[in-house]
This record gives C-alpha cells, sequence and structure tokens, in this order.
C-alpha cells in the first residue's frame, strides 16, 4: 500500500521530485568530492613527504661556507638525525631556454637551481614519485614549468653563455618536496653529477642549502634557535616542514574547502525547498488527513506515510551523488595528482566521502520529520472543520490599493501586492536568489581581487610600475649602486624606492634570539595598507608582518628588541601589515641593513607615462642583467598563476550551478503557487485580465524577489563574504581582505544573467495560465 502511495505521489509530482531530487544529488556529489578532495590531498602529500624524505630544516646560504663547523655541529646535537649539504647552480633566466620557447626566460621571476639528486633524503621525485636518475645530457624539469610551458618527454633545454653552451634532453619531471608550489620562486632542475660540475665550473653562482632532519620534529623550534645562535651559514632564507606542509595545502585546500561551502548552501536550498512541497501538499491533504485520524490511523502511521517519500528520494539521491562522484573524483583532483601524485587508496579515501553524504541524507531526513512536527497540535476535528494550515498570509488591502496606484498597470501592481501580501510564502524564493547571488558574486569578486595588481598590497609589496630584484652575489652591491644611479638620472622616472633585505636577530616572547628578514628603505614614497598603525618613519620603529606579529606577541605600539651591530636595541612596532609571501614572516624598518647577512636587493619604480612602462622593462632588463625586472601584473601571474586557474575554473563551476538552480526553483515555485492560484486566475481570466496580464504579475512577483535577493546578496557577499575568504588566506599571512569589484562584472553582468534565467524559466512556466478557466473549475 505504501508503495503504491509512494508510486501515485512521484507521478503526480514529477517536476517537483526531479528538482529536489537533483539538488540533494548535487549536494551529495559535492560534499563528496570535497571531502574526497582533503583526503586526496592529506594523504597525496603524507605520500609524497614520506618518499622524499623531507627534511625538517633548510638554510639557504649564498657564499663561502664551511662544512666541517657544520658537521661539529651537527654531531653535536642529539635531535639530528641526519644532515647534508646541498650545492645547487643558479642559472640566469637570460642564458635559459625551454622546449620550444624561442626567447629565454628573462622576464621570469622563479630561480633556476640545477642540482644532482640527492643521496641521504630531500629525494627529487619523478611524476611516479620515484627516485630520479638521470645520465649524462638528461634532464628533469619541474612540474611548474612542465604545465607552464606545456613541455613533454624529449624536449630541449638549451644553457647559454657564450662561449659556453649545453644542451639537455627532457627525460622526466621532478616533484619536489620544498619547491613545488606557484608561490614558492625557485624550482629545482636534475642533472648528471658530472653535468653538474662542468655547469657549475662554467655557468651561473653556486649557492647551497644546509638541510638537516630531526629525531623529534616537535623541537623543530627549540633547534631553529639553537642553530641561529651558532656561527652557521645564515645568508638566505630559512625554511622548515610545517611551511612546507603549509604551502602545498593552500591552492588545493582553499578550493576543496570552497566547494564545501556550495555543498552546504545546495543542501539548506534543498531543506527548503522540501518544506514548502511538504506543508503545500500537508495543506491540499489536511481533510483527508483528518479523516484518516478519525478513522483510527495513528498519527506515527500518518508521519510515516509522508516520510516515506522523503526517506526514499533523499536515499536515492545521496546515494547517486555519491556513485557519480566517484566518476569524477580523478576531475577534481587533477592539480593534486600532478603536484603531489596520488596515494594509495585506503578504505577511508572511500569511508570519509560516504560518511559526509550520510551526514547530508540525515539532515534532510531529521529536517523532515522535525516539519511533520505540526502533526503533533492537528486533531481530526480541527482537520475537518477547517480544511486548512493556515500557512497563506493575509494581504493587506488597506496598505496596498489599486485604485491609487498612479505609476504601475493593475498587472504590476497585483503582482506586487501578492510578493508583500504573502511574503512568507515568498520567502523560499527569495533565499534561493539570494544563495545563487552570493554563489556567484563572491567567487567572481575573489578571482577579480587575485587577478588585480592591487593584490600586490597582500605580498607586502609596494605598489609600483615596475619590481626589480637583484638576488645576493659577490659583486651585488656594485651592481645594485650602477643601477640607482642610472634610475636617478632616468628623466622618464617618477619616482623610485631602494630597498635592503637582511637578516637580523630578534630576541622571541621566551627570551632566546631567532632570525628575522628585514627590509630596509624609506616605506613612505609606496606605502603599503596597514591592519594597524602604519610604516617606520623613525630609525626606532619596525612594521611587522601579520604572521610575525602573532608569532612575537605584538601590535602596534609594543615594543621588541633586535640585535643591531651586536647590542641589543629596543624597537617599537609601528604597524602591522598584510605578506603572504617568504611564508607570510617579514618586518620592515629605516635601520641600516646588515651586511653581513644581506639576502636580496630591490627597486620600486613608478614611470611618468605609463603606456611607456613596456619599453622600460625591456631597457632595465637588459641593462641591469642579471636583475629581475618586472610589472606587477607578470610578478601576480607567475605567483599565482596556478591558484587562479583554479578559481577560475570554481568560479565556472559555481555560476553554473546558481544558473541551474535559479532556473530549476523557478519553475519549481512557479508550478506549485499556480496550482494554488487556479481559482484566482481563473476568475482574473473571466472578468477580462488577458494571458499576458496575468502572465505579467508573475514576471513582476519573480522578478521583484529576484531584486530583493540580488541586492541581499551583494550585501553579504561584500561583507560576510569578503570575511570568510580573509579568514581563509589568514593562514597565509592576509587576514583582512577587501575585494577588488568589477562593477559592469558583479552590478550588471551576474544580475543580468540570473534576470533572463529567471525571466525564461517564468515565461515557460506560465504557459499553462491558457488552460485555466471557470468552466474547467465548474466541472472540477
Amino acid at each position: 500500500m505504501l508503495f503504491k502511495m509512494l508510486k501515485k505521489d512521484i507521478a503526480q509530482k514529477k517536476t517537483i521530485t526531479a528538482t529536489l531530487f537533483i539538488f540533494i544529488t548535487l549536494s551529495s556529489l559535492l560534499v563528496a568530492n570535497g571531502t574526497h578532495m582533503m583526503m586526496e590531498l592529506t594523504h597525496s602529500m603524507n605520500s609524497l613527504f614520506t618518499k622524499s624524505n623531507a627534511p625538517h630544516f633548510v638554510q639557504m646560504h649564498t657564499g663561502e661556507l664551511d662544512e666541517n663547523a657544520i658537521d661539529n655541529f651537527a654531531s653535536r646535537k642529539a635531535q639530528v638525525k641526519d644532515h647534508q649539504l646541498v650545492q645547487m647552480v643558479n642559472i640566469d633566466g637570460l642564458n635559459l631556454t625551454l622546449g620550444d620557447n624561442p626567447t629565454p626566460e628573462t622576464s621570469g621571476i622563479m630561480d633556476h637551481y640545477f642540482v644532482k639528486q640527492n643521496h641521504n633524503f630531500d629525494y627529487l621525485l619523478n611524476l611516479k614519485n620515484e627516485i630520479i636518475q638521470v645520465s649524462r645530457g638528461e634532464i628533469a624539469v619541474p612540474v611548474y614549468f612542465m604545465q607552464q610551458y606545456n613541455l613533454n618527454i624529449g624536449d630541449k633545454i638549451r644553457i647559454d653563455d657564450s662561449p659556453f653552451d649545453m644542451d639537455f634532453t627532457i627525460v622526466d619531471f621532478v616533484r619536489d618536496v620544498q619547491m613545488n608550489p606557484s608561490i614558492i620562486h625557485s624550482k629545482r632542475f636534475v642533472v648528471n653529477d658530472d653535468d653538474l660540475d662542468m655547469l657549475n665550473k662554467n655557468v651561473g653562482e653556486t649557492e647551497y642549502m644546509v638541510e638537516f632532519q630531526l629525531t623529534d620534529v616537535s623541537k623543530l623550534s627549540e633547534f631553529r634557535n639553537a642553530y641561529q645562535a651558532a656561527d652557521l651559514p645564515q645568508q638566505g632564507p630559512n625554511i622548515d616542514y610545517p611551511l612546507f606542509k603549509t604551502l602545498h595545502a593552500l591552492t588545493d585546500g582553499v578550493v576543496a574547502a570552497v566547494i564545501l561551502f556550495v555543498s552546504v548552501l545546495l543542501t539548506l536550498i534543498a531543506m527548503l525547498c522540501i518544506r514548502f512541497i511538504m506543508l503545500t501538499t500537508l495543506e491540499e491533504d489536511y481533510r483527508e488527513i483528518g479523516i484518516m485520524k478519525a478513522i483510527g490511523i495513528g498519527q506515527k502511521d500518518i508521519k510515516k506515510m509522508y516520510l516515506a517519500k522523503y526517506i526514499v528520494l533523499a536515499a536515492l539521491a545521496s546515494g547517486t551523488g555519491f556513485l557519480i562522484s566517484l566518476f569524477l573524483n580523478d576531475l577534481f583532483t587533477a592539480n593534486i595528482q600532478l603536484y603531489l601524485g596520488t596515494a594509495e587508496k585506503s578504505v577511508l579515501h572511500y569511508m570519509v566521502p560516504f560518511i559526509a553524504v550520510l551526514v547530508t541524507f540525515l539532515t534532510v531526513l531529521l529536517y523532515c520529520m522535525f516539519i511533520l512536527r505540526r502533526f503533533n497540535k492537528l486533531t481530526a476535528v480541527e482537520a475537518l472543520h477547517s480544511g486548512y494550515m493556515g500557512e497563506e498570509a493575509n494581504v493587506s488591502r488597506k496598505s496596498l490599493s489599486l485604485s491609487k496606484s498612479k505609476y504601475f498597470s493593475a498587472p504590476v501592481f497585483l503582482g506586487w501586492q501578492d510578493v508583500f501580501g504573502r511574503f512568507k510564502m515568498y520567502s523560499l524564493l527569495f533565499f534561493v536568489f539570494f544563495v545563487c547571488s552570493f554563489m556567484i558574486i563572491v567567487p567572481v569578486n575573489f578571482l577579480n581581487t587575485v587577478q588585480s595588481p592591487d593584490f600586490i598590497k597582500y605580498m607586502g609589496i609596494e605598489q609600483s610600475d615596475i619590481r626589480i630584484d637583484l638576488q645576493q652575489s659577490d659583486n651585488t652591491m656594485e651592481q645594485f649602486n650602477h643601477m640607482l644611479a642610472h634610475i636617478q638620472n632616468d628623466e622618464d622616472i617618477e619616482q623610485f624606492s631602494p630597498l635592503i633585505t637582511s637578516q637580523f636577530k630578534v630576541i622571541n616572547s621566551d627570551g632566546a634570539e631567532e632570525n628575522i628578514t628585514v627590509e630596509s628603505g624609506d616605506f613612505s614614497i609606496f606605502p603599503l595598507d596597514y591592519l594597524e598603525g602604519g610604516p617606520p618613519l623613525r630609525e626606532q620603529e619596525i612594521a611587522l608582518s601579520y604572521l610575525n606579529g602573532q608569532e612575537l606577541e605584538k601590535s602596534a605600539g609594543d615594543r621588541l628588541h633586535l640585535i643591531i651591530n651586536g647590542r641589543e636595541q629596543e624597537m617599537i612596532v609601528s604597524g602591522i601589515y598584510q605578506d603572504v609571501t617568504n611564508g607570510g614572516r617579514t618586518a620592515k624598518a629605516l635601520i641600516p641593513f646588515n651586511p653581513d647577512t644581506v639576502l636580496w636587493y630591490e627597486v620600486s619604480v613608478d614611470v611618468k607615462s605609463p603606456i611607456r612602462t613596456g619599453e622600460k622593462l625591456d631597457e632595465y632588463a637588459q641593462l641591469f642583467h642579471p636583475a629581475k625586472v618586472t610589472d606587477l601584473q607578470s610578478y601576480l601571474a607567475e605567483t599565482f598563476g596556478n591558484t587562479i586557474e583554479q578559481l577560475r575554473l570554481l568560479t565556472l563551476l559555481t555560476i553554473a550551478i546558481a544558473v541551474g538552480v535559479a532556473l530549476l526553483i523557478t519553475s519549481l515555485f512557479l508550478k506549485m503557487v499556480m496550482a494554488k492560484d487556479d481559482t484566482q486566475i481563473a476568475i482574473m481570466k473571466s472578468i477580462g485580465f488577458s494571458f499576458k496580464d496575468i502572465r505579467a504579475q508573475y514576471v513582476t512577483k519573480t522578478l521583484l524577489v529576484l531584486g530583493i535577493g540580488i541586492t541581499v546578496g551583494m550585501i553579504v557577499a561584500n561583507t560576510i563574504g569578503q570575511s570568510v575568504v580573509s579568514f581563509l588566506l589568514s593562514l597565509m599571512g592576509a587576514p583582512e581582505i577587501s575585494f577588488v569589484i568589477d562593477p559592469v562584472q558583479a552590478y550588471i553582468l551576474c544580475p543580468l544573467i540570473l534576470m533572463m534565467v529567471v525571466t525564461i524559466a517564468t515565461l515557460m512556466g506560465t504557459v499553462s495560465i491558457k488552460k485555466s478557466s471557470i468552466a474547467e473549475l465548474d466541472a472540477e
């Protein structure tokens, strides 16, 4: 009997049932894929770190070093499990040509390090996560460049530094546990030991990485302090195991989090649809429910009859979503598989997404049971006497009078009157339109923000037309001074600001010394936006990046102590700024740079005539070689290119889902409302309202609700949505993001897309009005 009732109900309400099925399926699909992405990211990252035998602490160094001093330090430290010295040859982009690219890597910001395979740990892996081995003349290229230039096995890599030149054949691609992510501006190429010796003698600059593995990673902070306190190589940044993991997880982790968020929104929409459908169904069956109660059918049995449909529907939809997700997993995890590889599948890979889908199913089921609580207040006498549930809102005739309306036609006015008179009923449509606009606007605004040159301010970098970077080497100071002299005498230059980054010792909250990376220069020429306070204006002031402020437990106005020229000096924190580069841990001050620990030099330049920026880029790239000369747009593209591509795909996906949701819900809602209004429609037709007049009422209703939903969606997207994005980026060091809004996209194109879809759905959904008439009602 129950099966027959269920079959009959589905047959009578095919569109409604199909729409609900699609929503629950989509929600289950996304929650399954989102959780699977999280699982794949975690397991693949752990597998990469295990197979590569990742280091726990790495100190980069430029210049001479004493290997015996490193060995002696390691032998004295019980927590050191193993250590090694990695030699790298930094090849300038001007001397490097990748594949069929017709020009060398002159404008790139990446450092190209040529290395040999390590013997103890920190293995460089191929696309099968196996340790790479290459013969003479062969090379393994980082995955980043494979993706950027569409490189293939057999392509050539050429190094040309006249009179020396050397060709390599690509035989593999590198997964690097340290330098995989695009946000890291260094990449390692693997060559044969003999080839590396040849390169070291003829081309490039030699740099080093001093690497350690510890017996207990929890002692990492203690070990770092000990290393930094010792007289050991430190002319370069240091990075550690937790930072490696954070940088690897950021891009795909954010994408997975957004997918899960969208799935939650779809579940909420599905639940609201279920509420509307169930209440409408109960209202239609109110007298029948009263009769069933009167003849002795129990309340629990009646609930089961109504609940059965939604249990079956939710179970089938959830199961379908989960099964489809199994076929789409590779699509969602393609970037993870490329950069991290694929870990061996365990039961958890399937159990966690299944449990997530089960939670979605149980949430829908519990919500249905919650709605059916109104049976508890219903008696057979009340049902038989009243015949309705009392969900209809009373329209206030006093406040809305057609006779007093001077600006609207009758159909438009009646549409407005119905929306405000029955707004409780239209709240479902409002919420759906609000969520759809939110789903579209937040990704669009976030994508525009990351692509905008203004995003540079979240990288702790001054906004200028041109940025020039120069790595520390033997004669860099001489090159830097020559560069400044030329720029100062260049009449095309509006203003410029030279900055030198070096390392100092700071006294941390535990009273121990640790390294801090400090930029020295004048920060009033190209000012940053500060979360607290402002730039350092006096020599005893220092500005900290957000993450440095968190770790040192300092805010604007607090004091800290730097070791400058061997003496402890008190500094006042002038401000806190956002920075997602160098692990988010930097500082800015007016103090003289430390010549013994200089890391790099940079110059920010503004050109008088912006149209000449391209010319200046080419001119300075040739004049100031080997400095890296870029505009900020190129700098952003290279740093976040992969992230931007992921966000672009995610934005298109959410727009497609939002448009589909708006189309389906509008059609579903109109079908149900018009069924409720059938008598009213027939009466209007009998007193002279044409088909176009009545259709205009429903177009007015849906567009009015859409307008309110879009308005609220925009407000929430630019407040709560902005806060959600800020929370995600706070993990990188940028806790206060301000959306860069393209008014044409956000305020014209996106609303216009929704308006077109909703209008089309309304026009298609109101075709059935032609069939409604008084004669048919009398016949019924």
